[in-house]
């Protein structure tokens, strides 16, 4: 299954506690089976997927290079020592996608930048499946990640925001640090439109999956419980 050409292969993992099955092909399975170097955003969250995957796999026998914002370049810059050697290597983030809101991107620039093969693998990510159920534009959105922390800035993001949603039709997508989800909907009720239309995607293809789309001013009486609970924001009108 592996190619003969030495490839970066980028790993998606479950975005919660979810069957394998039922968000990840076997051929990712079939890739995980026969590599024996890692860059990952977290070595026991890694260790713990692989193992998911198939329990075959002996993790001991397996390199793991450790990337996230503490990493420093230097480091970054030798993670790909094996992959120019001629082995094939994987890309693992803590949940979904790697390289999407993901350090993983820094690792992948560099093997563009070397004319090194890169394979992304098929895999759940929260952005695109939060879209997908939102019912808003699908043809024009943008990711705006984390919103600023300071007050000021952040209802200037917001109102920026919301600009583009009247002006351009384009979904705005964003997160939260779980365990200020609830305060950033009571900022949204207070610093939007009424009518401004917010879907709350919380943890997305597991088995309490929420996808609900209303205007603000419905969900200021309906809040649902979300401290500590992954979830991705969509804004539209």
């Amino acid at each position: 299954m592996i190619d003969n050409q030495p490839t970066l292969y980028l790993i998606p993992v479950p975005l919660g506690e979810t069957e394998h099955s039922r968000v990840l092909p076997e051929y990712n399975r079939a890739i995980v089976r026969h590599l024996h170097h890692y860059i990952v955003e977290n070595v026991r969250s890694a260790r713990r997927f692989l193992k998911a995957a198939d329990r075959s796999i002996d993790i001991d026998s397996i390199t793991f290079y450790e990337l996230n914002k503490h990493t420093s370049a230097e480091e970054v810059n030798t993670y790909l020592r094996p992959f120019e050697a001629g082995e094939s290597m994987g890309v693992i983030s803590e949940a979904g996608c790697p390289a999407i809101a993901d350090p993983g991107a820094d690792v992948v620039a560099i093997a563009q930048r070397k004319g090194l093969r890169v394979e992304p693998l098929v895999g759940p990510s929260s952005i695109l499946m939060g879209l997908m159920g939102s019912g808003f534009n699908g043809q024009s959105f943008a990711f705006k990640g984390y919103l600023p922390i300071d007050e000021g800035e952040r209802q200037a993001a917001l109102k920026e925001m919301e600009t583009r949603i009247y002006k351009n039709n384009e979904t705005q997508i964003f997160i939260e640090t779980p365990y200020r989800n609830e305060k950033l909907v009571d900022e949204l009720i207070r610093h939007c439109r009424p009518t401004t239309k917010l879907c709350i995607a919380s943890h997305i293809s597991c088995p309490d999956e929420l996808i609900r789309t209303r205007t603000l001013s419905d969900w200021k009486n309906r809040r649902p419980a979300l401290h500590k609970i992954p979830t991705i924001f969509l804004l539209y009108k």
